[in-house]
């Protein structure tokens, strides 16, 4: 297992992450105990959590099965979502910020989270209220690093200028959706993380489940899946040429003898920028799977190929200013330049 710094942090987390949102749905706290186990003896050292997550219980599940190991590994845990039915029961408001941070060390049993996530956007807290409030929380002690999911680039720009100008804990990690068939990040935000020096963790590199091998190319629903459940399953996002990503993919799979979600989780492991990816799992054996991911490395020739039919055309203003550089760099050639006797 590789270990990678978190962005411009000191902080290092295994390049896959237990993500635990199966946990009290789908699998029972024995279950969760065995893959927590089994992810400490792959030497993964990161685990990923959301107090919204099966209404609570899978920070509760995570921290029983964390007991006598807490400080072997690096807890994330979210908030944003609804745990209520009063109006300060979801959001990024100062109150709801300081009772769920309370209430998931409660569950969790631990009195600190080391990375603590905005799950979602909230367009009726001001950033400043929301920054301000998660910085008492790391002066505290209570929270080690801040971060935040599913911002857009210019979101999450304004949110790192503020912490900086009101010297406040700034965002260290983002976690965003990424895999072979929802790559829309890497025009935007993948850039913004490096250029500023955050980590990336991605959710979902398994694409809910179609890139592990269970659909064939033309397939959204297989029984027993999540699609069939209509839970966690996000085909909404995915890419026109999902089926023939998918097609490419379980060719590559074959060829290497690898499962294709480890060729999957393997291809987002090795794209610039990543830090960690977030595999979820309701069994010992699809966790196994997946975590294998962390012992290989793709043949630049397969690389190049899923990298060939997963692309996504750029946008504007990309799509324009790309080469841009060549303009300055062979100006005294550009054509519409008036050559003279002089040259």
């Amino acid at each position: 297992m590789e270990y990678r710094r978190m962005g411009r942090t000191g902080l290092k987390v295994s390049e896959i992450c237990l993500g635990t949102m199966t946990f009290g749905h789908g699998a029972d706290e024995a279950e969760a105990r065995r893959i927590v186990d089994l992810a400490f003896d792959a030497g993964v050292n990161f685990f990923d959590t959301a107090n919204s997550y099966s209404n609570g219980a899978s920070e509760t599940l995570l921290g029983r099965a964390l007991q006598g190991r807490r400080e072997e590994a690096v807890v994330a845990t979210k908030f944003f979502n609804p745990m209520g039915i009063g109006p300060n029961d979801s959001g990024m408001c100062r109150v709801h910020i300081f009772r769920a941070i309370e209430e998931s060390l409660r569950r969790l049993g631990t009195d600190y989270v080391d990375l603590y996530y905005i799950h979602h956007v909230d367009t009726q807290t001001p950033p400043e209220e929301m920054l301000e409030a998660l910085n008492d929380l790391v002066r505290q002690g209570k929270v080690r690093y801040t971060a935040c999911s599913n911002y857009e680039a210019w979101r999450l720009m304004e949110c790192l200028w503020v912490s900086d100008a009101q010297r406040l804990a700034r965002f260290e990690c983002y976690q965003p959706q990424y895999s072979l068939v929802v790559r829309d990040i890497e025009q935007e935000l993948i850039p913004l993380c490096q250029y500023k020096g955050l980590g990336v963790v991605v959710w979902s590199p398994l694409a809910g489940g179609f890139l592990t091998g269970k659909y064939r190319p033309g397939e959204r629903e297989a029984p027993g899946t999540r699609s069939a459940e209509q839970w966690a399953y996000p085909s909404r996002y995915f890419s026109p040429q999902a089926d023939d990503v998918l097609r490419e993919l379980l060719a590559v799979a074959a060829e290497l003898g690898r499962s294709p979600a480890q060729v999957a989780v393997r291809w987002v492991l090795e794209q610039p920028g990543i830090t960690s990816a977030i595999i979820g799992a309701r069994t010992v054996e699809q966790a196994r799977d997946s975590m294998a991911a962390g012992n290989f490395r793709l043949p630049p020739a397969c690389l190049d190929r899923l990298n060939h039919v997963s692309a996504l055309p750029d946008r504007y203003p990309l799509s324009m200013e790309r080469d841009m550089h060549l303009r300055r760099d062979l100006a005294i050639a550009m054509p519409s330049l008036p050559v003279t006797s002089e040259g």
